[in-house]
């Protein structure tokens, strides 16, 4: 799970909602789009704070920067049903998003499960955006001893129903005994995130996370420029598996130092860093 690195947003930025044709979204927003437009999709079990510390950086190099929470994750509602959030029906959302910010395409940056959600909406139609960043997300389903755990969770979610306050507590009593321990002020945000997410939008894209094809070839013949972007450690992907989407898709790639799943919350200043130099090296910039 991505941590967040503080949870309080920076002056130049606020929290509101974004109104689309496809609901309303949970954002939090920095910039103007001196440069052009940013959208920050959270990854499984995510939430837009994954992003804070991007949102300066990113605003003073220039970028309008919007980070999302997905349909029925976090502060966003959705509804009840498993189907609600096939990885179609959050890409639909991503180009209704896309489309509420106006100005013009945006840069759509994806980490993990958001990656292919992203992936899949830049399939369903590029025109909205004007580059992709898959950020330590992978060509297609997670790393076998991670679909592994991903089964136990969704069967846990299976048996437990709505009790999200039970398996938290039993998923955090699975953490090893040499982590790290979170403030007292990450830990509560951890868990009411956790709770104010709705169990079938977990269930769901734990299964799309399982199961996703690889679409790396499609998504190479999509003529957008590309960034591939990670840690220097990966558990969901390999970084060598990363580094081979990379060449196939025909992609920038960057490894960001002293950094794994999470580059934006675990190394966010070269990561914004990264962000910017790929968006200036575009045409029209």
């Amino acid at each position: 799970m991505s941590k967040p690195t503080f949870l309080t947003l920076p002056p130049a930025a606020r929290a509101h909602r974004l109104v689309t044709a496809r609901g309303v979204f949970a954002v939090h927003e920095a910039g103007t789009p001196e440069r052009g437009t940013a959208l920050l999709v959270p990854g499984f079990t995510g939430s837009k704070e994954d992003f804070i510390a991007l949102l300066e950086p990113l605003a003073a190099a220039g970028y309008r920067v919007v980070a999302v929470d997905g349909r029925g994750q976090y502060e966003s509602p959705g509804p009840r049903e498993e189907a609600a959030y096939a990885l179609e029906e959050l890409a639909r959302d991503l180009l209704a998003q896309a489309a509420a910010l106006g100005g013009g395409p945006v840069h759509l940056v994806g980490h993990s499960l958001g990656g292919l959600v992203s992936r899949a909406a830049v399939l369903r139609d590029p025109a909205p955006f004007a580059s992709l960043t898959l950020l330590s997300s992978g060509p297609a389903a997670i790393e076998e001893a991670q679909q592994a755990r991903t089964k136990l969770l969704v069967a846990a979610l299976e048996a437990l129903g709505d009790d999200m306050p039970a398996l938290w507590a039993a998923m955090r009593a699975q953490d090893p005994p040499e982590a790290a321990g979170d403030s007292p002020e990450l830990a509560r945000f951890l868990r009411e995130r956790w709770l104010a997410t709705v169990p079938e939008q977990l269930m769901a894209t734990s299964r799309a996370l399982i199961s996703e094809p690889d679409r790396v070839d499609e998504l190479a013949a999509v003529e957008l420029p590309k960034l591939v972007l990670s840690g220097t450690v990966d558990y969901a992907w390999p970084v060598p598996l990363m580094d081979d989407m990379a060449r196939r898709l025909g992609a920038q790639r960057v490894v960001v130092p002293d950094a794994e799943h999470s580059p934006n919350a675990e190394n966010p200043q070269v990561t914004a860093g990264a962000l910017s130099a790929f968006w200036n090296s575009l045409p029209g910039q």
